[in-house]
């Protein structure tokens, strides 16, 4: 029988290594361009598919976790991830890097419909699992600028790749001896855990299809282009990869802590009460965001952050107070389909922003996008929470 502690430990190491391995090229394509001697706006393109299979992918996999076997899938996980990352950084032709991306998004489908119903499943208080589980794949983000600045500033782009592949493959070897085919009967999170009146889920699901379409495509775009920003707006501070990719993870530790931070208040205050006050952030930081640089850019990318990240929080929670178990995987993967087929789609509006305006055009764009999740707070109705 599986203990319920330990499953959650390898399934928030699974949720760190899903955005690391993502977001590795965000960060290493600054380094890439002049060794494969193509610009950022043409390399960047590469990557859309990875990210359109991110989220296509996922409803394909929560089907499988569900009929089949969470279990199952994460092996397939760890193993598959580690060795696409493996081979990004054995390839030597564009068309390769790009069959090489997509391979990476395909693996990474599988973590979020069927790792975070497994967190769901195990979790003793959801708001607190939920908000761990956040942090995990937050340092996820952190560490992949950090460590793939450092190892391609030291050993080349292609070992930020191969490196951690392997990693992750060893740690594969490791969940496949410990942790068992599940056993879901008798779950502690069996039941939604919250209820709205029949009448009203339209309303739930309306917010949930907003904020999931905005909050995505923003996310993704920021994670993708923070490195890119901070090299053009802190040229005054560093043009060290190394510092930026310190000063890009101290960033995303803020919205680390914002994820636990969240995942705690949802577990003593309603869903509502929690997203509306997080709603109102992102579209004016981002707005400010476009003209900044230097110290102020940090200081409004930090705000950001917290902004974004809590709002990934709050969405896992949606989903996970409104589902039940046996078919909380599909669940999941209609939320990550619509949401990372949206991130998927922000890496080429990015690139386009960029050459039409620069980073001031895209920042402005999505503030604009962002005040649809303020819509989105406003129309999700109070929950009627089940007995215990």
């Amino acid at each position: 029988m599986n203990r319920p502690a330990q499953v959650v430990r390898y399934v928030n190491a699974a949720h760190f290594i899903d955005h690391y391995a993502m977001l590795i090229f965000a960060a290493a394509v600054v380094i890439m361009g002049p060794a494969l001697g193509m610009s950022y706006a043409e390399l960047l393109p590469y990557a859309t598919p990875a990210f359109i299979a991110f989220g296509a992918g996922s409803l394909v996999t929560g089907w499988l976790g569900d009929r089949w076997s969470r279990r199952h899938m994460m092996v397939i996980f760890f193993f598959g991830i580690g060795a696409s990352m493996v081979a990004v950084g054995l390839v030597q032709t564009p068309l390769q890097l790009g069959a090489a991306l997509l391979a990476i998004g395909i693996f990474a489908s599988i973590y979020h419909p069927v790792g975070t119903a497994m967190i769901v499943s195990y979790a003793d208080k959801l708001g607190s699992a939920m908000g761990i589980n956040g942090v995990s794949g937050n340092l996820g983000v952190a560490s992949s600028a950090l460590v793939t600045g450092i190892i391609g500033q030291y050993l080349g782009w292609r070992w930020s790749f191969m490196l951690p592949g392997f990693a992750t493959m060893a740690l594969g070897v490791m969940f496949m001896r410990t942790v068992a085919h599940e056993d879901r009967k008798g779950s502690k999170q069996a039941a939604a855990q919250a209820r709205v009146d029949k009448s009203q889920m339209w309303r739930v699901l309306l917010a949930l299809l907003i904020v999931v379409i905005a909050i995505s495509t923003t996310f993704n775009a920021i994670t993708v282009s923070l490195p890119k920003l901070f090299a053009e707006r802190l040229a005054d501070l560093t043009h060290s990869p190394a510092l930026l990719g310190v000063i890009a993870a101290g960033v995303y530790v803020f919205g680390a802590m914002t994820q636990y931070t969240v995942g705690k208040l949802i577990d003593r205050y309603s869903l509502k009460a929690v997203f509306v006050p997080i709603s109102v952030l992102l579209a004016p930081l981002l707005y400010f965001a476009a003209t900044l640089s230097n110290l102020a850019l940090i200081v409004v990318a930090i705000g950001i952050v917290i902004g974004l990240f809590g709002q990934i929080t709050i969405n896992d929670a949606m989903v996970g107070k409104y589902t039940a178990e046996e078919w909380r995987s599909r669940a999941f993967a209609v939320r990550y389909f619509v949401g990372f087929t949206a991130a998927g789609a922000s890496v080429g509006l990015v690139a386009w922003l960029y050459a039409e305006g620069g980073f001031t055009t895209m920042l402005y764009a999505f503030s604009a996008l962002c005040v649809l999740v303020v819509v989105a707070a406003l129309i999700l109705p109070r929950e009627r929470p089940t007995p215990a």
